[in-house]
């Protein structure tokens, strides 16, 4: 997964993933409002067929890359416990 950065603050990242679309979207977007320090969060996708995902992330003063670590592995564990299920 690559992740460009397009804006950065103290509590706000704005960021795009590449060669994603809605599906990761959607499920990141979900795991990113589990979080207490998250305030805001949503993605939009300019074109559906050649765009990528760009999120904006507001926090609550935590540094908003490592939220976005934590969601990123919190569904990696989901993920593994469905694979392992299966």
């Amino acid at each position: 997964m690559n992740i460009t950065i397009l804006e950065e603050k103290k509590n706000r990242l704005r960021f795009m993933i590449a060669g994603q679309q809605n599906t990761l979207a959607n499920t990141l977007s979900a795991s990113l409002k589990h979080d207490t320090h998250v305030k805001n969060v949503g993605f939009a996708i300019e074109h559906p067929l050649i765009g990528n995902p760009t999120f904006v992330l507001e926090t609550d003063g935590e540094d908003p890359r490592k939220v976005v670590s934590s969601a990123v592995k919190r569904l990696d564990k989901e993920f593994a416990k469905l694979r392992a299920d299966a």
